[in-house]
């Protein structure tokens, strides 16, 4: 039986896509089967891993149409490594849900036989905690939140403890932090000092170890469609990913 996770922060640009294909890619190295579930219209994890935002069926049809998820995932470049891609249509999802009674179990219905494929799902969530970061937290086991080493890292974490408490009361009693993950960090500057160090105080049992470091060959591995392990296998930014996967593994 396989795990779920949501990568979600409310904050955009704080490494939700980044970390959820490149921690999928290091889990899927050491030889288990891996799915990245995009349910961002923007489809940036979908594109990071070589398809196109014009893949049909995709995780809009999980959502709205019924269809399950392990219809719509597709292999990648990355041996054991598959994407459910996401399609710009996701844009009206959020109001299409809404709508639908129930919609926060319509992706823990579509999760189905996918727990018997893979050893883990990372579902890559949208920026906001709108209805489809609400249904990934009620389809999912447990929570990865990137924090990205800038002034306002805090801002914002306060509400999304919140809301992963009221969804764990009211909707998904199984659902638990796996671990907050400091992302885009340059140990050089006391600004990126001082935020993981109040990350670590304020939340000790729950930041990693790893900090995944400002990189150029993170930023540019997506432009090649696929994640920076296979792009630039030697750099630091694969090495912060590889540590990463070896944590997550050990919380599992």
């Amino acid at each position: 039986m396989g795990y779920v996770y949501a990568i979600a922060n409310q904050k955009g640009g704080v490494g939700k896509t980044t970390t959820a294909v490149n921690l999928g890619a290091s889990i899927a190295a050491a030889g288990q089967r891996v799915l990245v579930a995009d349910l961002d219209p923007q489809c940036n994890a979908t594109v990071a891993l070589g398809l196109s935002r014009t893949e049909s069926p995709n995780t809009y049809d999980c959502l709205v149409g019924g269809v399950d998820l392990l219809s719509v995932a597709r292999p990648t470049s990355t041996p054991d490594l598959d994407i459910a891609p996401a399609a710009p249509d996701l844009a009206g999802a959020s109001i299409e849900l809404a709508r639908i009674a129930g919609f926060e179990t319509r992706l823990l219905e579509a999760i189905g036989p996918v727990r018997d494929h893979y050893l883990f799902t990372l579902l890559d969530c949208p920026p906001s905690l709108g209805p489809l970061t609400v249904a990934a937290l009620v389809a999912a086991d447990r929570v990865i939140v990137p924090v990205q080493s800038e002034y306002f890292a805090l801002e914002g974490l306060a509400g999304l403890l919140e809301t992963l408490e009221l969804i764990k009361r009211e909707l998904n009693p199984r659902l638990e932090i796996a671990g907050m993950v400091l992302t885009m960090h340059d140990g050089r500057t006391r600004l990126a000092r001082d935020v993981e160090k109040e990350l670590r105080r304020h939340f000790p049992e729950l930041v990693f170890e790893t900090v995944v470091p400002r990189s150029i060959r993170i930023s540019e591995a997506p432009s090649f469609g696929r994640p920076v392990l296979a792009h630039a296998p030697t750099s630091a930014g694969s090495a912060a990913y590889l540590r990463l996967a070896k944590e997550v593994a050990a919380r599992a």
